[in-house]
């Protein structure tokens, strides 16, 4: 059920304030739950704010990703997050540092990118605050994005606009939009479900989701983002609880908004590593993937092989339409007796990322799960 945020946190043990940070907030001015834009039971989310579309988009893919429901049903599904529009700020002007802040430990999660031999790493503590960062990497804009409820972490290739915090969510997830056209884009289906760019995918990249200690032990020349946004925040306190060691809301069984749809084919918070095409989607089991080093799974009636890579603690997941074997040998992956690394095995690679398992589920009831 829906049920008061700040009970929530209470009683998982996250008493902090909300305004300013994650997901939600208080905002008595924002839609009521539950109310579409334009409908008559709040303001829109672009009403509350001042318009800085300029028509200028984000390059988006040539075909649009896979989805369990209709545009529609996800656009009467976008509810208030408690905060307006810009009401969480996205990091601009981010200042990255070739040491970490002294607010990061080894284990802390970190979220990194690499690109042409250039990689960063952006620390979930802050990313807690701000959700969305834009940025250049290796040249290109491109925009990381975290969002807190759904503890997914993502990337997207923004050309010649910035993304924005839209103070909404679907399904517990980020809702961002675009300050070109002001398309709202929910960030795990990378898919605008209202504006000029409805139906439109965004281009993406490979986030990676692991600690700074497995992160910069395999990019040991990364840049990392600092605690200068330009925004005054209480970094290294986490409005939802801490992921080292897990406590609070990510590992309570309990979410703050009711799913799209509830699945209990794994503990709601459960870590999973999910892959979408324009097909489908399917989703494996990361704590299962990292002790068992090779899972496999379908979507429709291909086969796909999933890979752990114990050095990043992370997985990717591959199609494999001739069901080819993969055996895990040492810190490699042999295919017809050549071994490969864990990200170069001679197979499509699909895009994949971290998620909660009620998330996933509720965005794709009819995903595959592999555990």
């Amino acid at each position: 059920m829906d049920f008061s945020r700040r009970r929530f946190l209470a009683t998982t043990g996250v008493g902090v304030a909300l305004g300013g940070a994650g997901c939600v907030g208080n905002d008595s001015s924002t839609t009521e739950a539950g109310s579409a834009p334009g409908s008559s039971t709040g303001t829109s989310a672009a009403s509350t704010t001042t318009d800085r579309s300029d028509g200028s988009k984000p390059p988006t893919a040539d075909s649009r990703l896979y989805l369990d429901y209709e545009i529609g049903t996800l656009e009467e599904n976008i509810v208030s997050g408690g905060v307006p529009k810009d009401g969480i700020p996205a990091i601009d002007d981010p200042t990255f540092a070739d040491t970490p802040p002294d607010g990061l430990a080894p284990d802390d999660p970190v979220f990194g990118v690499v690109q042409d031999g250039e990689a960063k790493a952006y620390p979930q503590y802050i990313l807690v605050h701000h959700e969305i960062v834009n940025d250049t990497l290796a040249g290109d804009p491109i925009t990381v994005t975290y969002c807190p409820l759904t503890g997914t972490a993502q990337g997207f290739e923004r050309g010649p606009v910035e993304f924005g915090v839209s103070g909404r969510l679907v399904n517990s997830n980020l809702t961002m939009y675009d300050r070109g056209t002001d398309s709202w884009w929910p960030q795990m289906l990378a898919t605008a479900i209202t504006g000029p760019l409805t139906s439109e995918s965004l281009r993406e990249f490979r986030v990676t989701w692991t600690t700074w200690s497995h992160w910069s032990g395999v990019y040991p020349e990364t840049r990392i983002l600092t605690e200068d946004t330009g925004f005054s925040r209480r970094y290294g306190v986490d409005p939802y609880g801490q992921y080292n060691e897990k406590r609070g809301y990510y590992s309570s069984t309990r979410t703050l908004f009711e799913p799209l749809q509830g699945d209990s084919r794994a503990h709601p918070k459960a870590v999973v590593i999910g892959t979408r095409t324009d097909t489908g989607a399917l989703a494996f089991d990361k704590e299962t993937l990292l002790s068992q080093r090779v899972l496999t799974g379908h979507i429709d009636d291909t086969p796909y092989v999933a890979v752990a890579d114990t050095d990043l603690a992370t997985g990717y997941v591959y199609a494999n339409p001739e069901s080819m074997s993969v055996v895990a040998s040492d810190d490699s992956y042999t295919i017809n007796g050549t071994a490969y690394d864990p990200d170069s095995l001679p197979l499509d690679r699909t895009l994949s990322f971290d998620a909660m398992w009620f998330a996933w589920a509720g965005f794709y009831p009819e995903s595959g799960y592999v555990n």
